[in-house]
């Protein structure tokens, strides 16, 4: 399974004060040192250090299962996470929400599951063995805030 960051473009983009998902201007906060995943380097933003706070929605058009949403980001450029390992945002919280979608972008009922952080990708491997089903996002399972999108390897 692959782990798919927001891409380094889209970033770039909030990161220099382009609108948010609901044509707002990122806000600017101080990090606490946990609990605010970077979506973008797939780490927790340091204590102390500038982030974002804005709504996104990670869906390229509109339809009623696009969910939008807040995350944060580093407010400074970040290196781009993803790759095969579970990122670090995975496992700073004991369970996440794991939901497959299909091509179209709809939601493959009966996939959506709170799923314990030790065991997200056994179950994604099974849910992957659904034919409809072509990526997966694991959510909070406490806020429903967006964290990162899964793929087949």
């Amino acid at each position: 399974m692959q782990y798919i960051a927001l891409p380094t473009e889209t970033v770039r983009a909030l990161q220099s004060g382009a609108p948010d998902a609901n044509g707002l201007k990122p806000e600017r906060h101080i990090s606490n040192g946990s609990a605010n995943p970077c979506r973008h380097c797939l780490r927790d933003i340091p204590k102390g250090a500038v982030m974002l706070i804005l709504s996104y929605r990670p869906f390229d058009n509109l339809h009623p299962y696009a969910e939008t949403g807040p995350i944060f980001l580093c407010a400074d450029a970040c290196a781009q996470g993803g790759g095969h390992q579970v990122p670090d945002i995975l496992q700073t919280s004991p369970d996440y929400l794991v939901k497959g979608y299909s091509a179209d972008d709809r939601i493959v009922y009966g996939t959506g599951a709170i799923v314990a952080a030790t065991h997200i990708e056994a179950h994604a491997a099974q849910v992957f063995t659904d034919p409809k089903v072509t990526y997966l996002h694991v959510r909070s399972a406490r806020n429903n805030c967006y964290q990162v999108r899964m793929d087949r390897d």
